[in-house]
């Protein structure tokens, strides 16, 4: 039934359930997976996101996970939605013009820190839509600037959650089987799509929050629907924000090798750490792991408070191998001392970096930012998921009670319009290509292959 359905070529602008309520003017991000368009709602003329969704898993987890988030302040309004067999779904989205990256760009082409009092009114927004996400146990994995949408007034909310995973005590996906597309056109029935997965009182105590956590994840099954569906970034993701380096004059290159078993399927089991892009993707998805939670948001948001924070990009990696060795390069080798369960991630024995002895630190990585500014990403940047802060702990962190304050939402600078250039995600609404292939090896030139006793070894000069 999948196959079918995605095989068959549909339009929006021939639908008439939707052109019947809705001017469907120009598309505004296409992707393999969804295309985006302006509408106006023709009952009051407002303006609206008309996303429709190619892939049908994608489209169900989008959904559910904005039902369940319906009310949160920091989070995309989703007014309705048209989904009936044999048809792609289609999500009425409110409209914003700009987003986080498009913030950043602006500051950093002007070659001026964005000002503390507005930075740390957009880091609370951002914790806040955050926070309405994990308190319903949902996992966006896809955090990044470009996913961060903000209205003209200033109101930054979280979207694109084509690639959100809700928790449950029976599994890592709110569903274990593919559902049928729902009947009703209208959102607000709450049975069209059944949520199961309630609201959890999380408090603000780090160790009740981990408690969750671990319970969770020693429950769940390996998310099988993800080989299928997960959306892949391809090279796109390591052109989010800029260019990428040259890999021969990298500072922050540092030599690695790779070892397989002849014959072992290297994607076989572990498609689901390929989610979210890939400057912002947590160690832990890099080395293969399938067994994670909340946390690897947490990572992410570190990425993305130490971009506001330097107006470039943290871990900028032009490969998965890249991205790794940058981050080592940063925190030092990952090992036991850093995180004691890593030697259970699925790739930690084959993938080997040579010791960093003097590793640079995340205090380098944020030059002329006060102490607690450099406190706020360390307690995100780390290895260890168990120690990363929640986001209620960091909404109540000392650094936005003091001096300068966090000015007042209607005092933020919005930009008027938001910037299309090298951005990958229809997520955020904008125009993109896929750029071909997403192997390591690509950036690397020539290589040398030796046989080991187990496989092969790789060494890239």
């Amino acid at each position: 039934m999948a196959t079918e359905r995605q095989s068959k070529s549909w339009s929006i602008h021939t639908r008439s359930e939707i052109i019947a309520k809705y001017q469907i003017m120009e598309r505004i991000g296409s992707g393999a997976y969804a295309d985006v368009y302006r509408g106006r709602r023709l009952s009051d003329d407002l303006t609206v996101a008309l996303k429709e969704i190619h892939d049908y898993q994608s489209a169900f987890r989008e959904i559910e996970a904005l039902q369940m988030l319906q009310g949160s302040p920091n989070v995309v309004v989703l007014h309705e939605y048209f989904w009936r067999e044999d048809e792609d779904a289609v999500i009425v989205l409110e409209y914003l013009t700009t987003d986080l990256s498009t913030v950043i760009s602006n500051a950093a082409k002007e070659g001026i820190p964005l000002p503390v009092g507005e930075m740390k009114r957009w880091m609370i927004q951002i914790l806040s839509g955050l926070d309405s996400c994990h308190r319903n146990m949902i996992v966006h994995r896809d955090l990044k600037p470009s996913n961060l949408l903000i209205s003209d007034s200033g109101i930054l909310k979280l979207a694109d959650f084509g690639q959100a995973r809700i928790l449950t005590e029976h599994g890592f996906d709110a569903f274990e089987e593919n559902p049928p597309p729902c009947e009703n056109d209208s959102s607000n029935n709450e049975s069209s799509l059944h949520v199961r997965c309630e609201n959890q009182e999380q408090g603000s105590s780090h160790e009740e929050y981990i408690g969750v956590s671990d319970e969770l994840k020693t429950k769940r099954s390996v998310d099988d629907v993800d080989k299928d569906t997960n959306i892949p970034d391809g090279n796109t993701s390591c052109l989010a924000t800029c260019t990428t380096s040259d890999m021969d004059n990298d500072p922050m290159r540092t030599s690695f090798s790779y070892e397989a078993t002849e014959g072992e399927d290297r994607e076989s089991g572990g498609f689901t750490s390929c989610v979210g892009t890939r400057w912002f993707r947590a160690p832990e998805l890099l080395y293969g792991s399938i067994n994670y939670g909340l946390e690897i948001d947490l990572w992410s948001l570190g990425c993305i408070f130490a971009e506001l924070l330097t107006l470039k990009p943290l871990f900028p990696g032009t490969a998965d191998i890249d991205q790794l060795s940058r981050i080592i390069n940063v925190l030092g080798n990952l090992d036991e001392r850093a995180w004691s369960d890593c030697s259970k991630l699925p790739d930690y024995g084959i993938i080997s970096f040579s010791k960093v002895e003097n590793p640079a630190g995340v205090e380098a990585c944020l030059p002329n930012r006060s102490p607690d500014e450099v406190s706020l990403v360390k307690k995100l940047v780390c290895y260890d998921p168990a120690r990363r802060a929640t986001t209620m702990e960091l909404l109540h962190d000392k650094y936005f009670i003091e001096e300068p304050l966090p000015v007042p939402v209607s005092e933020l600078r919005v930009p008027l319009t938001r910037n299309t250039e090298d951005e990958d995600s229809v997520g955020g609404w904008q125009d993109y290509n896929d750029m071909g292939s997403d192997s390591d090896f690509d950036d690397f030139g020539p290589v040398n292959f030796t046989r080991t006793g187990t496989g092969f070894s790789i060494q890239f000069p």
